[in-house]
């Protein structure tokens, strides 16, 4: 039905563990921080399944998370590690299994990571980012995969337990699953996607109030806030068929932006025509965040790691600088001469 792969040598295909959850467990489930759709339905699906099958489950996030997951089923189960740091130590004695969800590097866990790495118990990773760190038990990394829902998806199959994916396995495995394929229109929905959405669809989920709940639920702020960073912070290079974003900490105070709120705003250049690479700076006072996309070719997650300590997908990606705005504004423009003849 699909072909799962594990890249590191040290690593066990993940559906070994299968013996291992015959018999109930306590279980940890993690993500990254500042979790997106796919982190959280990935964990939140892994999370029912498992609950079905008699285990003891803590869904831990390194961080908050923006509001427009607050619909996702057992969301309120969802632990955030920042806030409840005591709680969350607690209640991680004596983890017996973790999956490590829509991450494959333990940094992406910011605080937490000291602690998962203290944990002396198997650390299963499902993940679809490149080069995985080695600290995983088992594991699937699977950068050819839509999404790390597509590969609980598969995982559950894997393992014979798909006569248990119900409504809210349903519910979250799609939300993953189409936000980070683009409503489908990115590169990364294959055959594979098409089938495990048909499947879901067979079961009952229903797709429409999904894709209502994630993207038409904000405020009128965050529309305004669109229309003025296009208007006065969009700069096109097209010489380098690049478009560039920035936005100042001003406006981040003037807009009260939240978590998610600038979801999809890197995306919003492609609309214009030759455009093949999009990037959004945004100065959050203590740190500039970066996010990268492109169409094609050209490797944001390498452009992101050679020069703004980040990382991803080829087509999608993000970093961080500890310069300020506009020396970030500067570093970039003088990587994309330098990234020239692979962006005409």
């Amino acid at each position: 039905m699909f072909d799962l792969c594990t890249s590191l040598s040290r690593m066990r295909p993940a559906e070994d563990i299968k013996a291992l959850l015959e018999v109930p467990k306590k279980v940890l489930i993690t993500m990254h921080q500042k979790p997106d759709a796919d982190a959280m339905g990935s964990s939140l699906a892994l999370y029912h399944f498992l609950v079905l099958k008699g285990h003891s489950v803590l869904v831990l996030s390194p961080t908050n998370f923006p509001s427009f997951l607050n619909w996702m089923p057992g969301c309120d189960q969802v632990l955030d590690f920042e806030s409840s740091r005591d709680k969350a130590l607690s209640l991680m004695k004596g983890t017996e299994i973790l999956f490590c969800l829509d991450f494959n590097a333990l940094y992406r866990t910011r605080g937490l990571a000291t602690y998962l790495e203290k944990l002396d118990c198997p650390k299963v990773l499902i993940d679809h980012h490149p080069q995985p760190e080695e600290v995983f038990d088992y594991g699937i990394s699977d950068p050819e995969a839509s999404s790390s829902a597509q590969l609980v998806y598969e995982f559950i199959y894997r393992i014979g337990g798909e006569s248990l994916i119900n409504e809210p396995i349903a519910q979250c495995l799609y939300a993953g699953t189409m936000t980070d394929t683009g409503s489908f229109r990115f590169a990364s929905t294959s055959p594979r996607v098409h089938r495990m959405v048909a499947d879901l669809m067979d079961r009952g989920l229903k797709h429409e109030p999904i894709h209502q709940a994630i993207y038409d639920h904000y405020l009128e702020n965050r529309l305004r806030f669109f229309g003025n960073a296009l208007l006065n912070h969009m700069e096109v290079f097209y010489e380098f068929n690049t478009a560039l974003i920035s936005i100042p900490f001003s406006d981040v105070r003037r807009w009260d932006l939240q978590a998610g709120d600038t979801e999809g705003l890197v995306n919003l250049p492609f609309s214009i025509q030759g455009i093949r690479f999009s990037a959004l700076i945004i100065d959050y006072d203590s740190e500039v965040k970066l996010s990268f996309r492109s169409k094609g070719d050209f490797d944001v997650n390498l452009f992101a790691r050679k020069y703004f300590h980040g990382g991803g997908h080829i087509n999608a990606s993000g970093g961080r600088s500890g310069e300020s705005l506009e020396k970030t504004v500067s570093l970039f423009r003088k990587a994309l001469e330098e990234n020239r003849k692979l962006l005409e």
